[in-house]
């Protein structure tokens, strides 16, 4: 931890990184079989040593976030994903809906220290936390980082602005993480009690959209904020650094952007979803998928970290629509082009008349094949059990925004 970056792995040679990650990838799905219920069964048929490379790894199954609910009410606490028992943890945190998210005892278990070095936090800053410590992770996952760093922590959580913000006046904190709605709130709280919060000149945000009304106001204040994202799950995933190009992969996790609704990988720069195999020892996910879109950019980073960069967080992978009464999920879309060796499609829901109305429009170059779309539209209505139109269009003519279901209709 000196220098401009956090350490050596951050300027690997791309293919050096990919070898060794894929060096790693074996023994650690192999690990997951072993000592995770949830992973036995999921991978029981699966050589973990052939798992050697990311075409095996597109292969194995996704287990997705919006199933950890269910799968968590099967099998307490954590639906058989974790490797560690309880009585092994340091905590076990309580996110909504709910679901229960373990920390293991090593440190910096999120990972965050590297994106806070970034962030350009170092030994001996005082830095006041923001993010929640009630029941939810984020205080910790920050805390731990920032101790790793070698920083000292005021645990800030969220409220009691007044009090938070005396504590800026009388200690003279230099930095802050926590959601950047929560900085400008309390920046205005310092003004509105005339109390100076000057001190305070870089900041971690994440949690939420970093949106450019609240970014240019944290400018002014002399602020240098940068952005982390990840989840509960597992830590962060990327963060942003001094180049303002993208987000930066962490590298301790394996990124892939499939398709939504699949687990096939896209070609980059198409936006997907974001599933992530992390090396945890305590809670081995594999190809566990966010929910989230996002895309990767070309090239490496300007400021010379050389791990894949993605644009950041751009919506939610869950685009589940309700037409007839009925739900149609990404999933029965990609079944039905599957089915029959098609690529990119979109399902456009509309009311036009006031009636709801399907139409798919699916990717295919060539001269018109009735035949074929006839068929693509008797699969539509048996995996759906609606009817709905089937148009073919040209490759590369739908939108780059990861949608697969696309809800039009107007009710006003």
């Amino acid at each position: 931890m000196s220098g401009a970056h956090f350490d050596a792995l951050e300027t690997r040679e791309p293919a050096t990184r990919e070898r060794e990650l894929m060096a790693r990838l074996p023994a650690q799905v192999g690990y997951a079989r072993a000592a995770s219920a949830h992973f036995a069964k999921a991978l029981a048929d699966v050589d973990p040593a052939q798992v050697s490379s990311r075409a095996a790894l597109a292969r194995l199954p996704v287990t997705r976030k919006a199933a950890l609910m269910e799968m968590q009410r099967a099998s307490m606490p954590f639906g058989g994903l974790n490797a560690t028992p309880v009585s092994g943890l340091a905590r076990i945190f309580v996110s909504p809906g709910p679901i229960y998210d373990p920390e293991g005892r090593r440190p910096d278990f999120w990972r965050s220290a590297r994106s806070l070095f970034a962030a350009g936090f170092r030994a001996g800053d005082l830095v006041l936390n923001c993010y929640s410590y009630h029941l939810t992770p984020a205080g910790s996952m920050f805390e731990t980082g920032l101790h790793r760093v070698g920083c000292a922590v005021i645990p800030g959580g969220v409220g009691q602005t007044e009090m938070q913000a005396r504590a800026i006046a009388d200690l003279r904190p230099s930095g802050y993480v926590g959601t950047p709605s929560f900085l400008k709130l309390i920046l205005e709280k310092c003004d509105e009690l005339g109390v100076d919060s000057s001190s305070i000149r870089r900041a971690c945000v994440s949690g939420e959209a970093f949106l450019p009304p609240v970014r240019e106001f944290v400018r002014n204040r002399g602020i240098d904020a940068f952005q982390a994202y990840g989840t509960a799950d597992l830590g962060v995933i990327a963060y942003e650094t001094p180049a303002r190009d993208g987000l930066v992969v962490d590298e301790e996790v394996i990124l892939e952007i499939v398709r939504p609704g699949t687990g096939d990988p896209v070609a980059e720069g198409e936006v997907g979803e974001v599933v992530i195999t992390p090396f945890n020892e305590d809670y081995p996910l594999v190809r566990f998928a966010t929910g989230d879109l996002s895309a990767v950019l070309p090239g490496p980073s300007p400021c010379g970290r050389t791990n894949t960069r993605i644009k950041g967080w751009m919506g939610r992978a869950d685009q589940t629509t309700k037409a007839r009464g009925l739900f149609v999920h990404p999933e029965q879309v990609a079944s039905v082009v599957a089915r029959h060796g098609l690529g990119k499609a979109r399902l456009v829901v509309d009311n036009d008349g006031g009636n709801d109305t399907l139409v798919l429009r699916v990717e295919r170059d060539g001269a018109a094949d009735l035949e074929l779309m006839q068929a693509v539209e008797a699969t539509l209505r048996d995996v759906t059990k609606l009817r709905g139109e089937v148009h073919f269009v040209a490759t590369g003519s739908l939108p780059n925004d990861g949608k697969v279901i696309e809800d039009v209709r107007k009710y006003a």
